[in-house]
């Protein structure tokens, strides 16, 4: 008789960056929904980001700066990249490595009261940017999406971190001429790792990854404002709140997931990008899959997900206590199907070692841009296969963000991408099926079209599969340390306990700086 293996579920998300289109909707909407009071101004929980770019905040994927994740020792162990406890304790009361506010950008409103009450007069009065810190003049020099669409790219795209490791490690050069570039939308938040670092690098164990669902939040009793977290967060995603002296970070809207509704920013997203599901895993297995070398890591987390219809894995998973209406949400889960069973979905960073839960599907239309300017029937499957090494956004690049730089694992996701889109081409124009282009990518034809109906077509149901929590688990998932949690929190539009007094928060986009300095009783 097989030895029974414990079994944990994970919420995790699956993004297609193929419908990306940059609107930005659901930052705005993440925004205005948990981050819309004093002391997170500068705070994006989720943003969009454009490649090639410097990320926000600016060159967070420089690890040899910011000391984020972890490093595999020459003993064969896990350590944080920032040091181990002896370190953190002897450089406790000094301000770790992490970002300034110069990294992120220095948020303002504008002085509109001058526009409507100056007095009459030859010059026209202007509204000036107005620091939401300081409260004083500032200049405007950068903001979270300063690189957005490739603005500027010319001066600041060398800067990219990625950029700059493929030129030094690859000798590879990448152009900014308008004609040669290339571009592409990553929408990033919290990753709501399996071996979150964040959590491992507080001092006061005010992190923590709760047991029901994997998702990662901070204990804001515990929390003391150390902010090695941050340090230790290699996607810089926890912020620190100047007005409450705590760390803040993406909840992943678990209030809305404890009730079957997908998190803010996949409900409002234009593009209907976003996935949704439980992944049932192995939590005796990460740290040995995070030991993996660089370019086995992917296939190291594939590995730690289990298969939800193998028949001993759902009685490991009963067994471990897990509902069974979560077990069947898992089977049905469309983030398990594009990441383990289609194979197209990719870790962001996975050489960082917190075994990333929020996945993505790369782009593939800069392909179809190319042949089609190179008179190319760009549809045609012999076509795609063969403009994948000569893409616009070179495959290097993209294996930098996904594979920890292992071109081949993302070739083939990118075959079967161009693959799906000739047969199903086919298809639509009545014209005789290929199925030698599935056989080609390792796909069979019927698996083809599912894997087109959930990339392409997938109705509501079929993206966000999110089982409800359950009333006899409630009590584990009472979260008292988590700012969101209590009438007028965050959450709800209020400022909470630890906020500072200064009355109601009208949203930063647009409060004046008149109101501004009455909130402040100035």
């Amino acid at each position: 008789m097989p030895k029974r293996r414990r079994v944990m579920a994970q919420v995790a998300m699956v993004m297609n960056l193929d419908k990306c289109i940059g609107c930005h909707t659901c930052s705005v909407t993440c925004k205005q929904a948990w981050t819309n009071r004093a002391g997170t101004e500068y705070v994006w929980f989720n943003n969009v980001e454009t490649r090639p770019g410097q990320g926000y905040p600016r060159t967070y994927e420089d690890q040899e700066k910011w000391q984020g994740g972890w490093v595999r020792t020459r003993s064969g162990r896990l350590k944080l990249r920032s040091g181990g406890r002896f370190k953190k304790l002897l450089s406790i009361f000094a301000s770790p490595a992490h970002p300034e506010i110069g990294d992120y950008y220095e948020p303002w409103t504008y002085d509109y009261e001058n526009l409507t009450r100056a007095p009459l007069g030859d010059d026209f009065p202007v509204a000036r940017p107005k620091s939401l810190v300081t409260g004083k003049d500032m200049a405007i020099t950068m903001s979270a999406n300063w690189d957005d669409s490739l603005g500027g790219i010319h001066e600041t795209g060398h800067d990219d971190p990625i950029v700059r490791k493929l030129r030094e490690e690859a000798n590879l050069q990448i152009k900014f001429e308008y004609e040669k570039t290339f571009m592409f939308y990553v929408p990033r938040i919290c990753e709501h790792c399996l071996n979150p670092s964040c959590m491992a690098s507080c001092p006061s164990g005010a992190i923590y990854k709760r047991v029901e669902d994997g998702i990662v939040l901070v204990d804001q009793d515990k929390c003391r404002g150390w902010r090695q977290c941050i340090t230790g967060c290699p996607y810089k995603k926890i912020y620190f709140n100047h007005r409450t002296g705590k760390a803040e970070k993406c909840t992943l809207c678990y209030p809305r997931l404890e009730v079957g509704m997908p998190t803010v920013c996949s409900e409002t997203c234009v593009g209907r990008l976003r996935y949704i599901g439980i992944i049932l895993y192995d939590p005796d297995q990460v740290t040995k899959a995070a030991l993996a070398d660089d370019k086995d890591l992917y296939e190291a987390q594939l590995d730690v997900m289990l298969d939800p219809n193998d028949p001993q894995v759902i009685a490991d998973a009963r067994e471990s206590g897990i509902p069974a209406d979560w077990i069947l949400a898992a089977q049905r889960s469309p983030v398990y199907a594009l990441i383990k069973h289609f194979k197209v979905a990719l870790p962001l960073h996975p050489e960082y070692r917190t075994m990333p839960m929020v996945w993505y599907v790369p782009p593939l239309s800069p392909v179809v841009d190319l042949l089609k300017s190179q008179g190319h029937d760009s549809e045609a499957g012999g076509n795609l296969f063969g403009a994948i090494d000569a893409l616009r956004i070179p495959v290097e690049y993209l294996a930098e963000l996904f594979t920890a730089g292992d071109t081949e694992v993302v070739t083939l996701v990118l075959q079967r991408l161009a693959a799906m889109r000739s047969y199903m081409r086919d298809i639509t124009l009545n014209r005789e099926p290929q199925p030698e282009l599935a056989h080609a990518v390792g796909m069979t034809p019927e698996a083809m079209e599912q894997m087109y109906r959930l990339l392409a077509i997938a109705k509501y149901d079929e993206r966000y599969v999110i089982p409800q929590a359950h009333y006899e688990r409630a009590h584990s998932l009472e979260e008292m340390a988590c700012s969101l949690d209590f009438e007028g929190g965050p959450g709800a539009g209020g400022t909470g306990p630890y906020a500072s007094t200064m009355g109601n928060v009208v949203p930063v986009t647009i409060e004046s700086y008149a109101s501004a300095k009455a909130r402040r009783g100035e």
